[in-house]
């Protein structure tokens, strides 16, 4: 209390009692958020959540993206998998707590760029600062003395007003916005500039707002869908003929742009025996034929990384493998079921895997669980595998159940899946009898008197050995991303205001003459917003270029000091 450096009003000179706190009410409080909301830390905060809140998409399969992956994750974690579902995990990006961050993160930027667009755009339309009045103070300062002939007055007040009008030319020619400040026995010029370095600043995060937009607006208008085509197999753009269809929220189906596609053929081509490489595949590609109504069918290819435009859609590879041509008759010699069924690969080496379902037609419901080997080989252990991912000695074996399918009461099942728990297995494993093995065009018998099963042989005329004796499938992703051209724009317009405000120095640079009798002492001093290394070259290389156009100076001077001699 009795400190004489300490002022009688001073905040803790009294009792701790005497300082009240002023209450901020309902709007202080709001108003207070809003500002935590809006400020630039919190933005990159809610921009660090949502990079981390993104993880989890890239660790745990999407319903979105891989719905079986989802299925198949459920059967492999049955006790994680719920808890995981609880929390959004398999829907994260359309989970309320990524929007949220989303929305957050939304809302901070716009109320972070607005106030500073308005204030930067008042900063752009007014003058540059006027000259210090101490322009010695500055770190980077430099001076002149100029000597004056003639009338002392008059000529030092015209030298003076020359030398800081030739270095407004200067600034101006150099891109600086000058204004002229004379007065008080002194002439002088204000130059700045650097907005640009602003400017890049709010474009990025503009930038980063047209993002967000792009990509929650455009994702309502996206659409992404599967289809496994085989060669011969047509495919229409409509809901009822994808395999799966992950549709944006605006999305329906009379939005699809109606064409039709066809896999004419599917080529791969496989390192021959015995070069490095044996055995792994070259080149995939699916041969297309497009058509839209009302136009000529168009010919095109789809590669692995070289997507086919059509109407707008991009047609990726995602998959391809052998799709076996299966017969099956009763015991009459019906057909009750004829299909090219696609079977998985399950290695490098295409041995495959797959499922025959025949609801109809036969006593009882029939199930197939086959594998396919496009060039057999026995192991020591007497297991079958596949040597080789060309058709060298195709064989396809098949395990057969009879029994309830589990599919007459509606519950949806995989094409590629078999569940056998209601059923009884009539050939292969204990069921006493061998499992079926065929090779292309030959036919086996059923078990139990069933009927017949021919794996048919769909070589054309004149194929040498297996040549094309078993078709194959493509796994085909059709995909609309109408975000995808703004996204890039503004990704583009982000980078670009990123390396302005990055790149692009703001500085003050000024110039001042003063009558000094018969002289006139030329100051030039710089003063940088923010980091600028390169100011002291700056403020050097005007004072070199305008000193050059000015009369020879009557002394030394000392531009690291400001002295004059």
């Amino acid at each position: 209390m009795t400190d004489p450096l300490r002022p009688s009003d001073h905040a803790d000179s009294g009792s701790a009692d005497e300082v009240t706190q002023p209450k901020l009410g309902v709007v202080g409080w709001l108003r207070w958020g809003w500002r935590q909301l809006t400020s630039m830390r919190t933005a990159l905060v809610l921009l660090l959540l949502l990079a981390i809140a993104a993880v989890p998409g890239s660790l745990v399969p999407q319903r979105s993206a891989d719905p079986n992956g989802v299925t198949q994750y459920f059967t492999d974690n049955p006790d994680l998998a719920p808890v995981l579902d609880k929390l959004s995990l398999f829907d994260v990006y359309t989970s309320p707590w990524f929007s949220a961050i989303y929305l957050l993160l939304f809302i901070s930027l716009i109320g972070c760029v607005l106030p500073r667009t308005k204030h930067h755009w008042k900063a752009l339309r007014s003058q540059p600062p006027r000259t210090p009045a101490r322009l010695s103070r500055l770190d980077d300062h430099r001076s002149r003395t100029i000597a004056v002939e003639g009338e002392a007055d008059a000529d030092a007040d015209a030298v003076a007003a020359a030398a800081v009008e030739s270095a407004a030319a200067q600034l101006r020619k150099s891109g600086y916005r000058v204004a002229r400040y004379d007065g008080r026995g002194s002439f002088s010029v204000s130059a700045e500039r650097g907005y640009l370095r602003e400017t890049g600043n709010l474009l990025f995060h503009g930038a980063l707002v047209g993002v967000l937009i792009a990509v929650g607006v455009g994702g309502g208008f996206t659409y992404t869908g599967q289809r496994v085509l085989v060669e011969g197999q047509a495919f229409a753009n409509s809901l009822l003929d994808y395999s799966s269809f992950n549709p944006g929220r605006f999305v329906s189906g009379d939005t699809l742009t109606p064409y039709s596609m066809t896999l004419d053929k599917f080529d791969v081509t496989y390192v021959p025996p015995g070069q490095p490489g044996s055995g792994q595949a070259g080149d995939f590609v699916a041969h297309v034929t497009t058509q839209a109504p009302g136009t000529d069918p168009q010919d095109g290819e789809v590669r692995v990384n070289h997507p086919l435009d059509v109407q707008g859609d991009r047609v990726y590879l995602l998959g391809n493998g052998y799709a076996p041509t299966v017969t099956i008759r009763d015991a009459q010699g019906n057909e009750v079921f004829h299909d090219s069924v696609a079977f998985l690969p399950q290695d490098a080496n295409m041995t495959s895997l797959g499922v025959i379902k025949v609801a109809d037609g036969l006593p009882e419901q029939l199930g197939l669980l086959g594998f396919f080997y496009p060039t057999m080989d026995v192991l020591p252990s007497g297991a079958l595998t596949s040597t080789y991912g060309a058709l060298e000695y195709p064989t396809l074996t098949l395990r057969v159940y009879e029994g309830d399918l589990g599919i007459d009461d509606g519950t949806p099942r995989s094409v590629y899946t078999l569940d056998p728990s209601g059923m009884t297995q009539i050939a292969g494993g204990d069921s006493g009898n061998p499992a079926i093995q065929l090779m292309p065009g030959q036919t086996e018998d059923l078990p139990n008197g069933l009927g017949t099963i021919t794996f048919e042989n769909e070589a054309p005329a004149g194929a040498v050995g297996y040549e094309g004796s078993v078709k194959r499938f493509a796994s085909l992703s059709i995909h609309r991303d109408l975000a995808g051209p703004w996204v890039l724009s503004f990704a583009l317009l982000a980078l670009l205001g990123l390396l302005a405000a990055l790149f692009v120095p703001r500085r003050r640079m000024w110039v001042k003459a003063t009558p000094q009798g018969d002289s006139v002492l030329v100051e030039y001093a710089g003063l940088a917003r923010g980091e600028d290394p390169t100011l002291a070259a700056a403020v050097d290389q005007l004072a070199e270029k305008h000193g050059a156009t000015l009369p020879p100076t009557p002394g030394q001077s000392h531009p690291d000091t400001g002295k004059v001699d």
